[in-house]
């Protein structure tokens, strides 16, 4: 058994800093929603003198909170959806099939991940309304699927590509081709890589602000991003009733990123420790 050592207590010391960097905001938004405007004010990190639940029930109560929710997690479950079958697919070939032009169409492919995406809203604003689909949840799920795929194909193709070589030998023998192998062995081999790029895509639709304030403009369709600004705008002096508003609706990605943890670190140093 090892004996602790001082590199053991830097580590600590420094995940508990970056612990605290994350831990501490987080618990002052959640106490903010049971608070006075004075206690915000002199106690930000403090415990409420007395715990007042009427901000939280006012918001849970609301349907327009509800439906900021559910059209959010709409949005950003369909982009989950196909990034990781459109992902998954596209990788598979890459790591599987030998074709003319594959390195340099993934060369191509991973550009994407150095393109602001910024950049893009002028011309990509101009595309989805010819498309007809300006204001409705495929104007924010299309793009974001397309900004997506360079992350979860790269993610993908180097799993992949360290299943063994003799599994898929066996199948063809068997007289399984290509889109057998995929269906049957590589997906349900692939759940921990799976989860990690699904909890991040999630995560990243869910907290997105910038495409749904470009893309839709009616109120029905407001993600929650939206739907904080427009809840702000509307208590702008009631800082207490919008901490409340910020804990209920990053509730859903926080408890989506606990109940896929294990399944993520399990993605990350299966899939990203060989190229």
């Amino acid at each position: 058994m090892s004996s602790f050592t001082w590199r053991s207590a830097l580590r600590i010391c420094v995940l508990l800093l970056v612990s605290s960097l994350i831990l501490v905001p987080l618990a002052a938004t959640i106490l903010g929603g049971f608070k006075t405007d004075g206690e915000l004010r002199a106690e930000p990190f403090g415990l409420p003198e007395v715990w007042r639940t009427q901000f939280y029930g006012e918001i849970l109560i609301d349907p327009q909170f509800w439906r900021y929710l559910w059209n959010s997690l709409v949005i950003s479950l369909l982009t989950v959806a196909l990034t990781l079958i459109l992902g998954s697919m596209a990788a598979y070939a890459f790591a599987q099939a030998t074709f003319f032009g594959s390195r340099f169409l993934f060369s191509y492919l991973l550009l994407g991940l150095m393109f602001p995406f910024a950049a893009a809203i002028m011309p990509l604003f101009l595309t989805v309304r010819d498309l007809g689909i300006l204001d409705t949840p495929w104007g924010v799920i299309l793009p974001q699927v397309a900004f997506g795929l360079a992350f979860s194909i790269m993610f993908f193709r180097t799993f992949f590509k360290q299943m063994p070589p003799e599994l898929f030998e066996a199948a063809r023998v068997d007289g399984c081709g290509y889109i057998r192998f995929y269906f049957y062995f590589t997906l349900p081999l692939s759940t921990p890589i799976l989860a990690t790029i699904a909890v991040f895509v999630f995560v990243q639709s869910w907290n997105n602000y910038l495409l749904p304030l470009i893309m839709l403009n009616d109120r029905a369709g407001y993600t929650w991003t939206l739907g904080a600004m427009d809840y702000r705008g509307e208590y702008i002096s009631s800082w207490n009733r919008t901490l409340a508003f910020m804990t209920m609706t990053l509730t859903p990605a926080v408890v989506f990123f606990i109940a896929a943890q294990k399944y993520i670190v399990a993605g990350l140093t299966g899939g990203s420790v060989k190229g």
